[in-house]
C-alpha cells in the first residue's frame, strides 16, 4: 500500500531509542522476527528470545517488572492475548506491572496464514482488565509516538499493531497522548471513530467518498481503545446525527462495544458498528480483502451512513 515502513519497523525504531536511554528497559521475543538481529544485537545483556513460549515469556515479563526493570514483550496478536491470556491477568495486570505486550499481526492483518491467525477477539478480552492500557495506532508515526510515551506510562500496556506499511496518516511533528481521541477530518453530519491500521484508512477514503455527495463524515482516530476517550465520544455524540465505529476487530467487544457504551450512559446517539461479524467467506486471504468480505472497506462504509442518515 505504501512505502512507509511497516508499525513493526517503526516500533523497532523507537524501542531501540528508548532501550538506548534508559538501561531498565528489556526487549524480550517470542522468535517473532526481526528482534533479534536489530534489537538483540544491539541490547544483548537486554534481549531474551523464548521461542514460541508465550505464556512462559509474559510470566518472566512480571518477573522482571517486579524487580523494576520495564519489559516489551512481542509476539503475534492471538498468541500474546489468547494463549498467554492467564499469564497477562495473573502476572501482570492483577499486580499493576509495567510490562508493555507488542502484538503483530493482529485482527485479519495475517488473514494468508488462515482462522488459526485471525485475531479479532483479543481487545474485547483485554478491555475487560481493569487499569490495561489497549492502543491501536494507525500508521507507522503514531506507533513510534506511542511508544515513546509507554516509557513514562504507569501500569501494563498492550499495543495492537497490523502486519504491513500503510500510508501516513501523521506527520512526523505530530503529538500523540495516550487517552485521547485525534480528529483527522471535519464534519458533523456523521462522526466515524476508527481503530487501527486499515480502519483509519477506510474511514478516510469513505469521508472524501462522502463529501463529494455533501455529507459531512468527521473522522476521529480512537489510537486508545481501554481508558476510552469518553469526553470525544460524547463530543461527537453531541454534535453528530450519527456515530459509525470501524475497527479490525469483532464488533462485540470491540470499539464499538466501548463507544456504544458510553453513549448510552452519557449522551444517547444512534450507533452503527462495522467490524468483524463472522468469520469472513474462504477464510484466507489478503489483509483489505477480508475485511472487505466482512463489509469493511470505504464503499460499503459510505453506503451503509448514506443509508443511515437517511432513515435517520
Amino acid at each position: 500500500m505504501s512505502a512507509a515502513p511497516s508499525q513493526k519497523d517503526a516500533h523497532i525504531a523507537a524501542l531501540g531509542a528508548v532501550m538506548a536511554g534508559r538501561d531498565d528497559v528489556w526487549c524480550l521475543d517470542s522468535d517473532v522476527g526481526g528482534y533479534r538481529t536489530t534489537l538483540g544485537e544491539r541490547f544483548p545483556d537486554r534481549y531474551r528470545d523464548f521461542g514460541i513460549a508465550e505464556a512462559t515469556m509474559i510470566g518472566a515479563a512480571g518477573g522482571l517488572a517486579a524487580t523494576g526493570q520495564m519489559p516489551f514483550a512481542h509476539s503475534l496478536a492471538g498468541f500474546a492475548a489468547v494463549r498467554a491470556f492467564e499469564q497477562l491477568k495473573l502476572d501482570v495486570v492483577a499486580p499493576g506491572l509495567p510490562v508493555r505486550v507488542v502484538a503483530t499481526h493482529s485482527g485479519l492483518s495475517a488473514g494468508h496464514y488462515g482462522s488459526s491467525h485471525h485475531v479479532c477477539e483479543d481487545v474485547a478480552a483485554l478491555r475487560a482488565l481493569p487499569g490495561l492500557t489497549v492502543l491501536t495506532p494507525a500508521d507507522a508515526v503514531s506507533t513510534g509516538l506511542l511508544v515513546a510515551a509507554l516509557a513514562d506510562h504507569p501500569g501494563p500496556a498492550y499495543l495492537r499493531l497490523g502486519r504491513k506499511a500503510v500510508p501516513p496518516v501523521y506527520p512526523r511533528d505530530a503529538v500523540l497522548r495516550i487517552g485521547e481521541a485525534v480528529r483527522l477530518a471535519p464534519g458533523d453530519d456523521v462522526t466515524v471513530l476508527a481503530s487501527g491500521p486499515v480502519p483509519v484508512q477506510v474511514a478516510l477514503a469513505a469521508h472524501r467518498a462522502l463529501a463529494a455527495d455533501g455529507v459531512g463524515a468527521g473522522v476521529l482516530d480512537v489510537h486508545t481503545v481501554a481508558p476510552l476517550d469518553t469526553a470525544a465520544v460524547v463530543d461527537a455524540a453531541v454534535r453528530s446525527r450519527l456515530l459509525v465505529t470501524v475497527e479490525d476487530h469483532s464488533t462485540v467487544g470491540g470499539l464499538g462495544s466501548a463507544v456504544a457504551e458510553t453513549v448510552a450512559e452519557l449522551a444517547p446517539c444512534r450507533v452503527v458498528r462495522a467490524g468483524v461479524t463472522s468469520p469472513p467467506a474462504g477464510g484466507v486471504g489478503g489483509h483489505e480483502e477480508l475485511l472487505s468480505r466482512v463489509g469493511v472497506s470505504a464503499a460499503s462504509l459510505a453506503t451503509t451512513i448514506r443509508g443511515a442518515l437517511a432513515r435517520h
